[in-house]
């Protein structure tokens, strides 16, 4: 049995109540805030394992909450909403969300996502440091250094960019990426174009502009890196 966190902030009483059953018969710890202000510092001081963040909220809304939690680390966040546009969709996906969920739910799902975004997160890793020129990617610690400076990557960044870093110069499609680096549930090819951007800015800001060329109607490369 499990005895992760489950930090949930939504301000649906019946929801938080729903979802708090729902994970805590699964083993999962929970806390939960229906404003966003004590789900922050909830946050900061308990140090949950997940997120589920609802996206209509008073005071801030869900996009707004996920940025400040962005701000702190890369928790792993699956956005809860009534939304069902995909522009809102990537928007939280560009703001560093793992997962998105549309109400209604099956509260299940929500549990499997979880699941399965705490999984990829935490197990199957290699301990080995991956070196790709100035590119240091220790698959223990979830992190990349560039030269003496680390890249801050949320963890969906991280999986596509460790995936294709163990293949430099090879094609992969948009397809694969999804089944190897995403979280179950409803991903399209934009959602790996959205983090693909992301994860492609930060590169660049590190001096590494260059390194993923993008394959038009096929997928990404990332190049064997100099330095």
């Amino acid at each position: 049995m499990t005895n992760q966190l489950i930090l949930i902030i939504e301000d649906d009483i019946e929801i938080v109540r729903i979802l708090q059953a729902y994970f805590e018969r699964d083993g999962y710890r929970t806390v939960s805030a229906t404003d966003p202000l004590i789900g922050l510092s909830h946050h900061q001081r308990l140090k949950p394992d997940l997120v589920v963040l609802d996206v209509k909220m008073p005071k801030m809304d869900g996009f707004e909450t996920l940025a400040a939690l962005r701000n702190v680390d890369d928790t792993p966040v699956i956005m809860v909403t009534a939304l069902a546009e995909d522009l809102d969709k990537l928007q939280a996906l560009r703001l560093g969300a793992d997962d998105y969920v549309v109400k209604p739910f099956n509260p299940l799902e929500v549990v499997a996502r979880a699941r399965a975004i705490l999984r990829r997160s935490q197990g199957g890793r290699s301990t080995s440091v991956l070196r790709l020129g100035p590119l240091s990617i220790d698959s223990d610690a979830m992190t990349v250094h560039v030269g003496t400076g680390i890249l801050g990557l949320t963890r969906t960044e991280y999986r596509l960019l460790e995936h294709m870093a163990r293949s430099p110069n090879r094609v992969f499609e948009r397809s694969e990426l999804i089944d190897a680096c995403l979280p179950e549930g409803e991903a399209m090819n934009r959602t790996v174009d959205s983090h693909m951007s992301n994860l492609r800015r930060k590169l660049g800001a590190a001096g590494l502009p260059d390194l993923i060329t993008g394959i038009r109607g096929v997928g990404y490369r990332l190049d064997t890196p100099n330095g």
